[in-house]
């Protein structure tokens, strides 16, 4: 399923569905010399567009006259709804074949991907019995609801997609441009180094210190993953003039929980329970180490097991 969503070129258009709001999509995926382009474009009349390549996503917010350039955080398709299997699932998740039906005319074998805690959410994949293609894709809480889902109205597999599909259609001329710098900066500050004790099956793995619009400070990004779903993190210093940020905010199928710890805003992030992201930042402690006089470009360890 992963290899057919990375390595195919195809065009397709296709609608997400939650809350009762339909989004539609137009996505151009591109393989040239194995190194893989996504172009996605909104269908609702904002005019946006997400262009991914091998360091970076652009993302063209014409509503806004804006343009935000940020590092690629992880290798990931921009159809982030679908998930992508490893072996390691099988610890957190049950694994089912469902019985076949027919998607977009073709025949498809319904996969069915259950949590084995409370931690998480389940899966219902409709895979394309030739490519392995997901053509349709529900997000389910632990009762078989349906929180979000992703179905394809048209698919055609491309030998060859030129590189000028690939361009936006808008036009940026006098957008102000934002980067998200993904790289480390030097600070200078006591040594801090941050430890994050999540739910069993989710380990981390991204670090880094960007530079976040609307942010006076770096803010510290960490990403925690079971292998299929993944919270964000983020720790930044917290101006002593604004009220501290508390408690649970739902947002499409994401949930966000924020604390407050020793003048640092705290919050967690992602498309799982709303006991996930609380205890992940529940779990989130700071121990100073006097022995250092400064944080390097060098990272934080990761937290101690």
């Amino acid at each position: 399923m992963s290899e057919s969503l990375a390595t195919r070129n195809y065009e397709a258009r296709f609608f997400r569905v939650r809350d009762e709001r339909s989004d539609a999509w137009r996505i151009i995926h591109r393989v040239e010399r194995g190194k893989a382009t996504e172009r996605l474009v909104s269908l609702d009349g904002s005019g946006r567009e997400y262009i991914r390549n091998e360091s970076e996503v652009i993302c063209y917010l014409p509503d806004q006259r804006t343009v935000l350039v940020e590092k690629r955080a992880e290798e990931s398709t921009l159809l982030s709804t679908v998930p992508v299997y490893s072996e390691r699932l099988e610890a957190n998740y049950s694994i089912e074949r469902g019985g076949a039906t027919k998607t977009l005319g073709r025949k498809t074998q319904l996969i069915l991907v259950k949590p084995r805690d409370q931690f998480r959410y389940g899966y219902r994949l409709w895979l394309d019995q030739e490519t392995a293609m997901p053509l349709k894709s529900q997000l389910c809480d632990r009762n078989g609801n349906v929180i979000e889902q992703l179905l394809f109205a048209e698919l055609h597999f491309r030998d060859r997609i030129s590189a000028d599909m690939l361009k936006p259609a808008v036009s940026a001329d006098g957008f102000k441009w934002l980067y998200q710098d993904a790289q480390q900066p030097r600070v200078r500050s006591a040594s801090l180094e941050w430890v994050i004790r999540p739910p069993a099956g989710f380990r981390l793995t991204t670090w880094r210190i960007q530079a976040i619009a609307g942010s006076s400070a770096p803010v510290q990004h960490l990403v925690y993953s079971d292998g299929l779903a993944s919270v964000s993190v983020f720790i930044e210093p917290r101006d002593p003039q604004t009220e501290a940020i508390r408690g649970l905010a739902k947002v499409g199928a994401a949930f966000a929980y924020s604390r407050d710890l020793d003048g640092h805003q705290v919050t967690a992030v992602g498309e799982v329970p709303a006991a996930t992201v609380q205890a992940i930042a529940a779990g989130v402690t700071k121990e100073s180490d006097a022995a250092a006089s400064a944080l390097t470009s060098e990272p934080v360890a990761p937290p101690r097991r």
